[in-house]
């Protein structure tokens, strides 16, 4: 932590464990903080909020940190305690508690999802590895019939059990966390309104109040297509302007969601699937 004054001038350095953020945060009450963004950052951005004015800083914006050729954690900090007095950092945003709760549930679930899968590739690994030709529906009740009756050696049997067993406990889990974000889009009214829209679903629409969050930070709907990373990439030199693929910046998982939406939405709305045959 480096702490300086309205002036620049250095008036502390500390290093100090995880569970003494909260008494530093009392001594310097009604001050401003900045913290860079990382996976880990909401507990120490909560307990710093409760006494300080926090900025959560997008490292990948603030290019002086970024790209700096000396970069230790003594050096950021009092680099990001500059900034923050000069007003220069770009902030990453924090969204409200019930959206940080959805945000929370979707991601989790995908989490779960992703890891429910690799246990069913390694099932279908078992069964390639030992020529057994397979549908793709392995997993519902036809498919537990199938591996069932097949012919396999004891290890590859008890390899497959300890697999679907560990899918077994995916699937319970993955329905607990469906239900809990059920539950929240249930009571939001944004959610609500994206299920009236071809192609979203209860899943999907809470991605997407989860990713967005409050709609009102965006001024036009091409900052909130930016966002999503959706926006096409331009090239320009002259009076040519060439466009390329879109630009896969800003949210992942709002642009995953909407790519599902829209590959949804064409299939089942005559209107959308028109425009997009045109397209």
């Amino acid at each position: 932590v480096a702490v300086v004054d309205g002036d620049g001038n250095l008036q502390d350095e500390i290093r100090l464990p995880n569970d003494r953020l909260a008494e530093l945060a009392e001594q310097y009450s009604g001050g401003e903080a900045a913290i860079e963004a990382s996976g880990n950052y909401r507990p120490i951005y909560e307990m710093l909020d409760e006494h300080l004015d926090v900025t959560l800083v997008n490292p990948s914006k603030n290019r002086i940190i970024a790209d700096a050729t000396v970069k230790t954690d003594r050096v950021d900090a009092k680099r990001l305690a500059q900034m923050l007095r000069a007003d220069m950092l770009a902030e990453s945003y924090v969204p409200p508690d019930e959206i940080r709760t959805l945000r929370d549930l979707v991601r989790t679930r995908k989490s779960l999802v992703e890891s429910r899968t690799a246990e069913k590739n390694r099932v279908r690994a078992v069964l390639t590895r030992t020529d057994n030709t397979y549908d793709s529906e392995l997993f519902g009740p036809t498919g537990r019939e199938f591996l069932a009756e097949l012919s396999l050696s004891d290890a590859d049997r008890t390899i497959i059990e300890a697999h679907l067993s560990v899918i077994d406990a995916y699937d319970e889990q993955i329905e607990a966390v469906e239900e809990e974000i059920e539950q929240e889009v249930l009571e939001s009214p944004a959610a609500q309104r994206l299920l009236s829209i071809p192609g979203v679903g209860q899943y999907t629409a809470a991605v997407i109040v989860a990713e967005v969050g409050e709609i009102d930070r965006f001024d036009s709907d091409k900052q909130l297509v930016s966002y999503a990373g959706l926006d096409p990439m331009v090239h320009q030199s002259g009076d040519k302007e060439i466009r390329g693929s879109i630009s896969k910046e800003g949210s992942a998982p709002l642009r995953w969601a909407l790519v599902q939406c829209a590959n949804i939405a064409v299939r089942c709305d005559d209107y959308f699937g028109n425009f997009y045959t045109r397209l």
